[in-house]
């Protein structure tokens, strides 16, 4: 009997040890996941924070670019009309009376000034007698009885200018109202 005491004992022993180590090993494999995802978890900060950077590293590149577009829009069409400037003041400084010479200095000017409007794209509005009166493209200055059909064109007061069309300037006419 006492061989089955000391069986019992030395197989509870060896239980307790298995269970001992058998705790330990899962203590042991915790462990070692707790650690794993601490480490997954850093390493999703980093990169969280990585792109939060590029992010704002993005937003602040796009706004410059979009500051030094609006700033330099106009660069190309301020080239085009630095040379018509100058042919404007050499025109004034003329001291020589010809009247022709002059007139065709500016009529050059004006060439050279329309070749800039159509690079830029912008174009004249100029109604002709009789158009309809269109509300995005002309200012009607003033209203005269006309046998004309009424909101037609009568005269063109001043010229009007799109610019890829969007209107910069309206037309600005005269039109026709009804006799009374």
């Amino acid at each position: 009997m006492q061989e089955n005491q000391n069986n019992s004992a030395t197989e509870a022993v060896t239980e307790e040890t298995i269970n001992a180590a058998g705790e330990q090993a899962v203590e042991q494999t915790t462990e070692q996941h707790i650690a794993a995802l601490e480490a997954q978890i850093a390493d999703l900060q980093d990169q969280l924070l990585r792109s939060r950077a590029d992010q704002e590293n993005q937003r602040r590149r796009n706004a410059e670019e979009l500051l030094n577009t609006q700033k330099y829009a106009i660069n190309k069409f301020a080239q085009e009309l630095v040379p018509v400037k100058d042919y404007l003041e050499m025109a004034l400084l003329d001291q020589s009376g010809q009247i022709d010479t002059l007139k065709m200095g500016v009529d050059m000017t004006l060439k050279q000034l329309v070749a800039a409007f159509d690079k830029a794209q912008i174009k004249e509005i100029s109604p002709a007698v009789g158009d309809k009166l269109d509300p995005h493209q002309h200012q009607a200055m003033s209203a005269e009885e006309s046998d004309a059909e009424a909101n037609t064109v009568l005269r063109v007061l001043q010229k009007g200018y799109q610019l890829a069309e969007r209107t910069l300037r309206p037309a600005m006419v005269i039109v026709a109202k009804a006799k009374a």
